[in-house]
């Protein structure tokens, strides 16, 4: 193992399993940065979110996103959708790694998944059906396709076959020699 690997792409893409399932198949840690900004400030996302703002959310995840790209050991880390959308973050995370997979999923397909699990996500949760929700994941979509275009890879990411998806990015990883 050369370098890490960290996956991006919209919430619910399926950044968080896929990231566990690579890191049993290949042996090395998975970090997902949502779950460790919740450990690291013993909150949910939500609470953060609702306690400080969107903006303060984000310098928070900044934080914990240089905190894990400076551990000093290859892993696989998923990020939280907007994370690669804020400051300089995509620029970090691209210095660090140039194994960089967007888990792209169709917006229908997001939309579907996001709308019965929207109570845990504070971007959407007060969203009040699905075609309201489809037009929510496409304008957003719209918004930050351009950051999460700067991956190494693009995946089209099935909407439930983490195997295949798996397959395919170690598929790459093994072509490139990571």
């Amino acid at each position: 193992m050369k370098s890490s690997i960290i996956l991006l792409g919209y919430m619910g893409c399926g950044k968080t399993k896929i990231g566990r399932k690579l890191s049993k198949k290949i042996g090395i840690k998975f970090y997902d940065l949502d779950q460790e900004i919740e450990l690291f400030y013993s909150k949910s996302i939500k609470q953060i979110f609702d306690e400080i703002g969107e903006m303060k959310f984000r310098e928070l995840e900044q934080k914990i996103l240089i905190k894990i790209l400076n551990k000093n050991e290859f892993y696989i880390l998923s990020l939280g959708g907007g994370t690669p959308c804020y400051f300089n973050n995509m620029e970090l995370i691209s210095n660090k790694t140039k194994n960089t997979f967007y888990l792209n999923l169709d917006s229908k397909v997001l939309a579907n998944r996001l709308f019965s699990r929207k109570t845990k996500r504070p971007l959407i949760s007060s969203i009040a059906n699905e075609k309201e929700m489809l037009s929510f994941v496409n304008k957003h979509l719209f918004e930050r396709n351009h950051f999460y275009n700067k991956a190494s890879y693009i995946i089209k990411s099935s909407k439930k076959d983490v195997s295949k998806t798996c397959d395919s990015i170690l598929t790459i990883l093994e072509d490139n020699s990571f």
